[in-house]
Protein backbone atom coordinates (compact mmCIF):
# COMPACT_ATOMS: atom_id res chain seq x y z
CA UNK A 1 0.00 0.00 0.00
CA UNK A 2 2.51 2.62 1.14
CA UNK A 3 5.80 3.21 -0.66
CA UNK A 4 8.95 2.38 1.34
CA UNK A 5 9.53 5.06 3.94
CA UNK A 6 6.08 6.58 3.32
CA UNK A 7 2.97 6.72 5.49
CA UNK A 8 0.63 8.10 2.83
CA UNK A 9 -1.15 6.91 -0.29
CA UNK A 10 -3.08 8.93 -2.89
CA UNK A 11 -5.36 7.43 -5.52
CA UNK A 12 -4.71 8.38 -9.14
CA UNK A 13 -8.35 9.55 -9.27
CA UNK A 14 -8.18 11.42 -5.99
CA UNK A 15 -9.83 14.72 -5.22
CA UNK A 16 -7.29 17.30 -4.12
CA UNK A 17 -7.42 20.02 -1.48
CA UNK A 18 -6.94 23.32 -3.30
CA UNK A 19 -10.72 23.80 -3.44
CA UNK A 20 -11.41 22.92 0.22
CA UNK A 21 -12.72 25.54 2.63
CA UNK A 22 -14.14 23.20 5.30
CA UNK A 23 -12.06 20.51 7.03
CA UNK A 24 -14.09 17.84 8.81
CA UNK A 25 -12.54 15.33 11.20
CA UNK A 26 -13.89 12.25 12.88
CA UNK A 27 -12.68 11.96 16.48
CA UNK A 28 -12.04 8.44 17.78
CA UNK A 29 -9.02 6.70 16.25
CA UNK A 30 -8.65 9.61 13.80
CA UNK A 31 -7.42 12.60 15.79
CA UNK A 32 -5.44 10.48 18.25
CA UNK A 33 -3.23 7.39 17.80
CA UNK A 34 -4.11 3.97 19.19
CA UNK A 35 -1.46 4.24 21.91
CA UNK A 36 -3.50 7.04 23.50
CA UNK A 37 -5.62 4.20 24.95
CA UNK A 38 -8.87 6.10 24.55
CA UNK A 39 -11.00 3.68 22.53
CA UNK A 40 -10.14 0.55 24.57
CA UNK A 41 -11.47 2.31 27.66
CA UNK A 42 -14.69 3.34 25.91
CA UNK A 43 -15.11 -0.17 24.54
CA UNK A 44 -14.69 -1.67 28.00
CA UNK A 45 -17.25 0.74 29.45
CA UNK A 46 -19.75 -0.26 26.75
CA UNK A 47 -19.23 -3.92 27.63
CA UNK A 48 -19.78 -3.13 31.30
CA UNK A 49 -22.99 -1.28 30.43
CA UNK A 50 -24.29 -4.31 28.53
CA UNK A 51 -23.31 -6.60 31.44
CA UNK A 52 -25.29 -4.55 33.92
CA UNK A 53 -28.27 -4.00 31.63
CA UNK A 54 -28.76 -7.68 30.82
CA UNK A 55 -27.23 -9.29 33.92
CA UNK A 56 -24.57 -11.10 31.86
CA UNK A 57 -21.03 -12.22 32.54
CA UNK A 58 -18.20 -10.43 30.76
CA UNK A 59 -17.75 -12.86 27.87
CA UNK A 60 -21.47 -13.06 27.11
CA UNK A 61 -21.84 -9.30 27.28
CA UNK A 62 -18.90 -8.84 24.94
CA UNK A 63 -20.38 -11.26 22.43
CA UNK A 64 -23.76 -9.51 22.57
CA UNK A 65 -22.10 -6.12 22.21
CA UNK A 66 -20.28 -7.22 19.05
CA UNK A 67 -23.46 -8.75 17.65
CA UNK A 68 -25.23 -5.44 18.21
CA UNK A 69 -22.34 -3.54 16.61
CA UNK A 70 -22.37 -5.62 13.44
CA UNK A 71 -26.17 -5.64 13.13
CA UNK A 72 -26.93 -2.02 13.98
CA UNK A 73 -23.67 -0.14 13.36
CA UNK A 74 -23.31 1.01 16.97
CA UNK A 75 -24.17 -0.55 20.32
CA UNK A 76 -26.03 2.63 21.25
CA UNK A 77 -28.40 2.33 18.29
CA UNK A 78 -29.00 -1.33 19.14
CA UNK A 79 -29.80 -0.65 22.78
CA UNK A 80 -32.14 2.21 21.90
CA UNK A 81 -34.07 -0.20 19.66
CA UNK A 82 -33.79 -3.40 21.70
CA UNK A 83 -33.97 -2.04 25.24
CA UNK A 84 -35.29 1.54 24.93
CA UNK A 85 -32.38 2.93 26.94
CA UNK A 86 -31.76 6.63 27.58
CA UNK A 87 -28.99 7.49 25.10
CA UNK A 88 -27.66 10.32 27.24
CA UNK A 89 -27.15 7.97 30.20
CA UNK A 90 -25.37 5.49 27.94
CA UNK A 91 -23.03 8.12 26.50
CA UNK A 92 -22.20 9.55 29.93
CA UNK A 93 -21.36 6.05 31.17
CA UNK A 94 -19.37 4.97 28.10
CA UNK A 95 -17.25 8.12 28.03
CA UNK A 96 -16.45 8.22 31.75
CA UNK A 97 -12.80 7.36 31.11
CA UNK A 98 -9.30 8.31 32.23
CA UNK A 99 -7.84 10.92 29.88
CA UNK A 100 -4.37 10.96 31.44
CA UNK A 101 -2.90 8.73 28.72
CA UNK A 102 -3.67 11.33 26.02
CA UNK A 103 -0.66 13.49 25.21
CA UNK A 104 -0.46 16.92 23.66
CA UNK A 105 0.14 16.70 19.92
CA UNK A 106 1.90 19.96 18.95
CA UNK A 107 2.56 18.82 15.38
CA UNK A 108 -1.10 18.03 14.79
CA UNK A 109 -2.18 21.27 16.44
CA UNK A 110 0.14 23.33 14.26
CA UNK A 111 -0.99 21.58 11.09
CA UNK A 112 -4.71 21.99 11.85
CA UNK A 113 -4.20 25.64 12.82
CA UNK A 114 -2.60 26.36 9.44
CA UNK A 115 -5.46 24.87 7.42
CA UNK A 116 -7.37 27.74 5.79
CA UNK A 117 -11.09 27.85 6.41
CA UNK A 118 -13.41 26.15 8.86
CA UNK A 119 -12.63 23.07 10.96
CA UNK A 120 -15.34 20.84 12.41
CA UNK A 121 -15.53 17.53 14.30
CA UNK A 122 -18.13 14.97 13.17
CA UNK A 123 -18.38 12.09 15.63
CA UNK A 124 -20.58 9.15 16.60
CA UNK A 125 -19.62 9.92 20.19
CA UNK A 126 -20.78 12.70 22.48
CA UNK A 127 -19.84 16.38 22.41
CA UNK A 128 -18.45 16.14 25.92
CA UNK A 129 -16.20 13.24 24.93
CA UNK A 130 -14.99 15.01 21.79
CA UNK A 131 -14.22 18.22 23.62
CA UNK A 132 -12.41 16.40 26.45
CA UNK A 133 -10.18 14.45 24.06
CA UNK A 134 -9.49 17.40 21.75
CA UNK A 135 -8.63 19.56 24.74
CA UNK A 136 -6.08 17.02 25.98
CA UNK A 137 -4.55 16.85 22.49
CA UNK A 138 -4.26 20.62 22.53
CA UNK A 139 -6.38 21.10 19.40
CA UNK A 140 -9.86 21.99 20.67
CA UNK A 141 -9.47 25.74 20.11
CA UNK A 142 -8.81 25.16 16.40
CA UNK A 143 -12.32 23.79 15.84
CA UNK A 144 -15.42 25.87 15.23
CA UNK A 145 -17.82 23.24 16.58
CA UNK A 146 -18.54 19.57 17.28
CA UNK A 147 -21.41 17.71 15.60
CA UNK A 148 -22.10 14.73 17.84
CA UNK A 149 -24.45 11.75 17.90
CA UNK A 150 -27.15 13.77 19.69
CA UNK A 151 -27.02 16.39 16.91
CA UNK A 152 -27.57 13.48 14.50
CA UNK A 153 -30.71 12.48 16.44
CA UNK A 154 -28.74 9.41 17.56
CA UNK A 155 -28.48 8.07 14.01
CA UNK A 156 -24.81 7.13 13.53
CA UNK A 157 -22.49 7.33 10.58
CA UNK A 158 -22.52 5.86 7.95
CA UNK A 159 -26.24 6.67 7.55
CA UNK A 160 -26.78 9.24 4.79
CA UNK A 161 -29.17 11.28 6.94
CA UNK A 162 -26.40 11.96 9.45
CA UNK A 163 -24.13 13.56 6.87
CA UNK A 164 -27.03 15.52 5.37
CA UNK A 165 -28.03 16.80 8.81
CA UNK A 166 -24.42 17.79 9.51
CA UNK A 167 -24.04 19.66 6.22
CA UNK A 168 -27.33 21.50 6.72
CA UNK A 169 -26.61 22.40 10.34
CA UNK A 170 -23.27 23.99 9.51
CA UNK A 171 -23.96 25.25 6.00
CA UNK A 172 -21.20 23.12 4.48
CA UNK A 173 -20.87 22.67 0.72
CA UNK A 174 -19.74 19.02 0.36
CA UNK A 175 -17.96 19.84 -2.90
CA UNK A 176 -15.68 22.23 -0.99
CA UNK A 177 -14.99 20.01 2.00
CA UNK A 178 -12.96 16.98 3.05
CA UNK A 179 -13.63 14.30 5.66
CA UNK A 180 -10.87 12.55 7.65
CA UNK A 181 -12.19 9.25 9.02
CA UNK A 182 -10.78 5.98 10.37
CA UNK A 183 -13.42 3.53 9.04
CA UNK A 184 -13.62 3.03 5.29
CA UNK A 185 -17.38 2.43 5.12
CA UNK A 186 -17.99 5.81 6.75
CA UNK A 187 -16.49 7.49 3.69
CA UNK A 188 -18.85 5.98 1.09
CA UNK A 189 -21.67 8.53 1.42
CA UNK A 190 -19.35 11.54 1.85
CA UNK A 191 -17.59 10.65 -1.40
CA UNK A 192 -20.93 10.16 -3.18
CA UNK A 193 -22.10 13.64 -2.20
CA UNK A 194 -18.89 15.30 -3.33
CA UNK A 195 -16.56 15.44 -0.34
CA UNK A 196 -12.88 14.60 -0.67
CA UNK A 197 -12.05 11.66 1.61
CA UNK A 198 -9.05 10.66 3.69
CA UNK A 199 -8.86 7.30 5.46
CA UNK A 200 -6.72 7.37 8.62
CA UNK A 201 -5.30 3.96 9.57
CA UNK A 202 -3.09 2.92 12.52
CA UNK A 203 0.65 2.61 12.00
CA UNK A 204 0.57 -0.87 13.50
CA UNK A 205 -2.32 -3.27 14.04
CA UNK A 206 -4.45 -2.22 16.99
CA UNK A 207 -5.43 -5.35 18.97
CA UNK A 208 -8.41 -3.57 20.51
CA UNK A 209 -10.19 -3.05 17.19
CA UNK A 210 -11.53 -5.41 14.56
CA UNK A 211 -9.47 -5.99 11.43
CA UNK A 212 -12.02 -4.47 9.01
CA UNK A 213 -11.93 -1.21 11.00
CA UNK A 214 -8.21 -0.82 10.30
CA UNK A 215 -7.89 -1.86 6.67
CA UNK A 216 -6.06 0.48 4.32
CA UNK A 217 -8.44 -0.46 1.53
CA UNK A 218 -8.03 0.92 -1.98
CA UNK A 219 -11.59 1.62 -3.04
CA UNK A 220 -13.15 4.22 -5.33
CA UNK A 221 -14.63 6.22 -2.45
CA UNK A 222 -11.26 6.74 -0.77
CA UNK A 223 -9.08 9.50 -2.22
CA UNK A 224 -6.20 9.35 0.25
CA UNK A 225 -4.91 7.04 2.99
CA UNK A 226 -2.51 7.93 5.78
CA UNK A 227 -1.12 6.36 8.93
CA UNK A 228 0.25 9.72 10.12
CA UNK A 229 -2.38 12.46 10.18
CA UNK A 230 -0.08 15.29 11.30
CA UNK A 231 2.50 14.29 8.71
CA UNK A 232 -0.13 14.04 5.98
CA UNK A 233 -1.45 17.52 6.71
CA UNK A 234 2.04 18.96 6.94
CA UNK A 235 3.60 17.33 3.89
CA UNK A 236 0.72 16.41 1.57
CA UNK A 237 -1.96 19.02 2.22
CA UNK A 238 -0.46 22.34 3.31
CA UNK A 239 2.18 22.54 0.51
CA UNK A 240 -0.49 22.31 -2.22
CA UNK A 241 -2.87 24.91 -0.76
CA UNK A 242 -0.39 27.61 0.19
Amino acid sequence: MFLPGENHFTSVRSRGFDHVDTWVFDLDNTLYPSDARVWPQVDERITLYVMRLYGLDGLSARALQKYFYHRYGTTLKALMIEAAIDPHDFLDFAHDIDHSSISLDPALGTAIAELPGRKLILTNGSRRHAESVARKLGILDHFEDVFDIADADFVPKPERSTYERFLLRHGVDPRRSVLFEDIARNLVVPHEIGMATVLVVPRTLDPFREAFEQEAVQEAHIDHITSDLAGFLTHRVLPVIR
